[in-house]
């Protein structure tokens, strides 16, 4: 969480440092990415128990099993962390229309730490009415801001090509990271009824 601030308020040095650290995937992924994934998670589940969640639909605030929260966070989580390993993919299929030189490593790199914003303004999450729509709007603004600065520090790109790419891949964090923000919200909100999906019916105890 702390690099997350500093990747906001002194992106530049936080980025030359990123840069320079070359960190390798096994690193970037157990001990930046998982720990702060599962910190938001937990703070969220303890906001879901605590107080439930404000459906405005049906007008109520709608209370969580235990066991309907443990199974919601697992499944947050693992579609964070699709979301990164899918954004970084597209983020390095756009990079090579540009220049082939660039590695897989490199665009998960940009993107696991250029997410943190995300991370960090889930932490929002944990209030009963705060919509997940705020801490998503929030969260990707912020993404925005930081990966307009780290995109030329790790991927390196010609500077003819570094504003192309920053666009590519601004629309890619938040086309992406939109459609797994509206996956969890939907189930939040009352949206969806998961209840009678055909997951739930396959898998009886989730969701309960």
């Amino acid at each position: 969480m702390i690099k997350a601030l500093f990747l906001i308020f002194e992106p530049h040095v936080a980025w030359v440092r990123v840069a320079q650290a070359r960190r390798g995937f096994a690193f970037i992924l157990c001990v930046y990415l998982l720990p702060m994934i599962l910190l938001a998670s937990a703070v969220e589940g303890w906001g879901l128990h605590r107080w439930g969640k404000w459906q405005s639909k049906f007008e109520r605030f709608k209370e969580f099993s235990n066991s309907g929260i443990v199974t919601f966070e697992i499944v947050q989580v693992l579609l964070a962390l699709l979301m990164i390993f899918v954004s970084a993919l597209l983020l390095l299929k756009i990079s090579q229309t540009f220049e082939s030189r660039h590695r897989y490593l490199d665009a998960f790199r940009t993107v696991a730490y250029g997410y943190s914003p995300l991370f960090l303004a889930r932490l929002l999450d944990a209030g009963p009415t705060v919509h997940p729509a705020t801490s998503w709007v929030i969260g990707i603004v912020l993404t925005v801001w930081v990966l307009y600065q780290g995109i030329p520090h790790v991927m390196q790109p010609d500077p003819t090509h570094a504003f192309g790419l920053y666009l590519s891949a601004m629309f890619v964090v938040v086309l992406v990271s939109g459609m797994t923000r509206l996956l969890t919200a939907l189930y939040l909100l009352g949206e969806v009824d998961y209840h009678h999906s055909w997951l739930t019916h396959n898998f009886p105890n989730l969701f309960q």
